[in-house]
């Protein structure tokens, strides 16, 4: 029979939120597939934890994750761990998941923590619907369509960034998405944990004198659905009947719903949409 893979989360600072069910498991597995074994026998010693490990990180994730299905094909269990919180979260781990169950091994996840949801929890922004984009990417072109996407985004968003790109990040978010609440987050867990609810406008103008340290996790407050009303209105107002129903039969609506939407829009019985473009 194949054996199994764990993902194991471990802490984001505070060794106390190891959980004893993750210990348990490093203790029997197999085999520990680490981000960086340097940072993970600190943990592994701490908790005085023998098990043997193998690197697995962005740049082997690949080759490494069909070397540990053919590991766990023969009969072997394997717990995969990050430097800190939930593997395959924002992680290659999502890769070593994918292979397993293209692979028919089963995969079982131990909850602990995770930096993108104790920053929401603390963040007094809304928690019912979110969006998690960990850092956005570094290709300028990818980033702006991002950027753009997140533009209309009415949840609240997460985003992580380091130190150094922090006042850069603020300023194209504040070209893009304008003046939000946004809670700052920092050393989550640990001695110094930092919670900051503010704007993106008083976020950069704080950082103008004083220099961004540690991780930081950005909790942005998303655009309302009133206002995302509020500008489809004034869009449609600007537009004529015929342009506006184009618009929903060029997103592939057949001329009844897009009448009925055109109508929805402006807020009048569907009959006079039906009425002015029998008269053209």
């Amino acid at each position: 029979m194949s054996g199994m893979l764990y993902l194991c989360a471990t802490p984001i600072g505070n060794l106390g939120d190891m959980t004893p069910r993750v210990i348990e498991t490093l203790r029997s597995v197999d085999l520990i597939a680490a981000e960086d074994t340097r940072n993970s026998i600190k943990l592994l010693n701490h908790f005085e934890i023998k098990t043997s490990m193998t690197s697995y990180h962005e740049y082997n994730k690949v080759e490494k994750a069909d070397y540990l299905v053919g590991v766990m094909q023969q009969g072997k269990n394997v717990a995969l761990i990050t430097d800190a919180g939930t593997p395959a979260i924002s992680d290659p781990g999502e890769v070593l998941v994918a292979k397993c169950h293209e692979a028919g091994i089963a995969v079982t996840s131990l909850p602990g923590a995770a930096a993108c949801i104790t920053a929401l929890t603390l963040s007094g922004l809304g928690t019912r619907r979110f969006c998690f984009e960990a850092f956005l990417p570094a290709d300028k072109k990818e980033r702006a369509e991002i950027l753009e996407e997140l533009r209309e985004e009415s949840r609240t968003m997460i985003l992580y960034e380091a130190p150094h790109h922090l006042v850069r990040t603020l300023g194209e978010l504040r070209e893009t998405l304008g003046n939000r609440r946004l809670t700052l987050c920092r050393e989550l867990t640990k001695k110094f944990e930092t919670v900051l609810p503010t704007t993106i406008e008083e976020a950069l103008d704080m950082y103008e004198s004083e220099e961004p340290r540690g991780e930081y996790v950005l909790v942005l407050e998303g655009k309302s659905l009133e206002r995302k009303r509020q500008e489809r209105q004034a869009s449609w107002e600007n537009m004529s009947i015929e342009e506006h129903m184009a618009y929903y039969e060029k997103e592939g609506m057949d001329s009844k719903s897009a009448m009925k939407q055109v109508a929805k829009d402006r807020g009048v019985p569907k009959r006079e949409i039906y009425q002015y473009l029998l008269s053209k």
